[in-house]
């Protein structure tokens, strides 16, 4: 974005004057940014002003200060060390996604997927609830880049809040403070206003409260301006204003306006026994596997897995025709239950290195935290997420399903150096998975990028259905976005067909759909899963080098049931044959659901994906 002048809603008489005053403490001299704390600090009245610089020492006193608010407590089991816990209140769990809203001036540019509210309505709602947000508590002035600081174009940030959590948090998953703040200064550079208040303000002399937070609650996003707002909630998403808001919703905009894409993504590096080493990002809806793929322990001698991140991908074109991927965070905050030694060693053995906060975890007797899933045997006694005893006959559980781990990337053992390439690397593969019982096989390589396109388009996952037996209901999640497109979706499929021009043809990564979950003719799971998925990644990794038997398919191109490297694996026939089956049946039942699905795009739907759904529907038909 062009300019540097920062526009919010904040704007009052007075703003100059204090700006003067601010400018004379400011450890900076970039006047958009002091501009900027001015026009805040006018509208929310902070006691106190924190320019944060990311050490050591801040982080320490700013943990101690928690723990003596109660917001944290500090773990004190040699298991977590340099860590500590903390408790949300109960209504302030998860994002709230009915509560976030893309701001774009015209409601068409947000699409079917996005909340919209004219943005001059919403400026003026929030002026009302920022207005004196911050009484009685300090204002932290956060410098953040997305990425590393040496990248040929940083996206930096600067966040504005009044929760020493959220502090802590974002020193965890992005580059924050002072290193941030001089290259701001060295390049005169734009950066993104995000501003943010748990809307609790004190009065004089009143009490604090270990999590506090407002019922009401908005996290906007301004699309043209480039411009966060979130206001009531201190958790995650809603609060850590760098992760979802930034690096997806208004990147994804950044993106569409530069020529590079803003994806929900892992990035996963593959050496074979040979050598040669393969880059595959990777998307997938919330309880598919995502995690566990992108901290993968392969089963297959002479192969190796290294991870570049777990959740967000920047793909940018590259100088010689490839697409280049980057993951612009420096830690993970992951899904806590289900996370445990059995199932995700890689992520575990980098929590255990300590230097997390865990939220909404569950308290272990001897000064550690533990969720469902950690271990294969619960403890014996806890203390859950809400303050009360449990034990194992409990009724409820442990940890809030929601429970989440901050922890930094760098400690994981399995971090592959090329994540601290500046500006990523060359991009091999794209995979797209769902959670599907039948009708979609266990992997099916496209036969082109705007194919690739359509199955990424037609992304789904099955609910849970309340009758036994019963199908579940399947829910659309066009490339596990859904919630993270800052524009209106069918645009944002017509920017994939798009950016493929930006790139030597031969150089696209190629793309193909992924399904663990399978049923086999007996209702249990066809494919194992888990670690053993190394099977399928190395038919992939064949793909690309022109190798692996696959079979032409009516959806695309299936691994032939010899292709797949099954050695040492203990899984009938008929399992690898239900789990690879595309049944013309089932397709064309899908076809249904896929025309429904489209329809709500409306005109904006790219023809080229319209031109996909027909000659799957003629291939059926053939």
């Amino acid at each position: 974005m062009e300019g540097k002048t920062v526009t919010t809603v904040a704007t009052a008489p007075g703003a100059d004057k204090l700006a003067q005053n601010i400018a004379a403490d400011a450890p900076t001299t970039h006047q958009p940014l002091i501009d900027f704390v001015a026009q805040i600090a006018q509208l929310t009245r902070p006691e106190n002003i924190h320019w944060v610089d990311g050490s050591e020492a801040e982080y320490t006193k700013l943990t101690d200060e928690l723990v003596e608010a109660g917001t944290l407590t500090r773990l004190t089991s040699p298991d977590f060390p340099n860590s500590f816990a903390a408790f949300s209140d109960p209504a302030d769990v998860a994002r709230v996604e009915s509560r976030t809203f893309i701001c774009s001036e015209r409601e068409r540019d947000a699409g079917f997927t996005n909340n919209w509210v004219d943005p001059t309505e919403m400026r003026q709602t929030l002026k009302g609830v920022f207005d004196g947000a911050m009484s009685g508590r300090t204002m932290y002035v956060i410098p953040f880049v997305m990425g590393h600081l040496e990248a040929d174009d940083p996206k930096f940030g600067v966040e504005i809040t009044d929760s020493a959590y959220v502090v802590a948090s974002m020193r965890i998953m992005a580059r924050i403070g002072t290193d941030v703040l001089r290259k701001i200064e060295e390049l005169d550079a734009f950066f993104v206003p995000a501003v943010h208040s748990v809307g609790a303000p004190l009065e004089p002399g009143e009490q604090d409260v270990p999590w506090p937070c407002n019922e009401e609650k908005y996290i906007v996003h301004f699309p043209s301006e480039r411009e966060i707002w979130s206001y009531g909630s201190g958790y995650g998403g809603n609060a850590l204003l760098g992760k979802k808001c930034y690096a997806l919703r208004i990147a994804s905009v950044m993106a569409r306006d530069e020529g590079w894409l803003a994806e929900h993504m892992l990035i996963l590096k593959l050496t074979s026994p040979q050598g040669k080493s393969y880059h595959v990002s990777a998307a997938f809806p919330s309880a598919c596997g995502k995690t566990n793929l992108a901290l993968i322990d392969p089963t297959l001698q002479g192969w190796k897995a290294e991870t570049l991140g777990d959740d967000i991908t920047w793909i940018r074109p590259g100088a010689d025709g490839e697409f280049r991927v980057v993951n612009p965070e420096a830690g993970y905050f992951g899904v806590a239950p289900g996370t445990g030694w059995h199932t995700n060693a890689n992520a575990m053995r980098a929590i255990a290195k300590g230097n997390s906060i865990f939220t909404n975890c569950a308290l272990t007797d001897d000064g550690g935290v533990w969720w469902e899933g950690m271990t294969e045997e619960a403890p014996s006694h806890l203390i859950d997420w809400r303050g009360n005893d449990w034990t194992p006959e409990s009724d409820s559980p442990a940890a809030h399903p929601n429970a989440r781990f901050c922890t930094p990337i760098d400690q994981t053992d399995m971090l592959a150096d090329e994540y601290f390439e500046p500006n990523g690397v060359k991009l091999d593969a794209i995979l797209f998975g769902g959670r599907r019982k039948t009708t979609v096989p266990l992997v099916t390589e496209a036969r082109d990028w705007n194919h690739g396109i359509f199955f990424g388009a037609t992304l789904s996952s099955e609910t849970t259905a309340a009758a036994e037996g019963a199908v579940g209901t399947v829910r659309r999640d066009p490339m596990a976005m859904l919630p993270f497109i800052g524009y209106d979706a069918g645009d944002y499929l017509n920017h994939w067909v798009k950016v493929s021009s930006q790139a030597d043809p031969a150089k696209l990564p190629k793309i193909f759909l992924v399904n663990w979950f399978r049923r086999n003719r007996d209702g249990g799971f066809a494919w194992p899963g888990f670690a053993e998925n190394t099977r399928v990644l190395k038919w992939i990794v064949e793909r690309l080098e022109g190798e692996g038997e696959a079979v032409e398919t009516p959806i695309g191109l299936t691994p032939t049931p010899d292709a797949l490297d099954l050695s040492g694996l203990e899984v009938a026939a008929e399992d690898i044959e239900d789990a690879l089956k595309v049944d013309r049946e089932e397709w064309a039942a899908e076809l249904a659901g896929i025309e429904e699905w489209f329809a709500r795009f409306g005109e904006s739907l790219p023809a080229s994906i319209t031109a996909e759904l027909e000659e799957l529907r003629q291939r059926l038909a053939a």
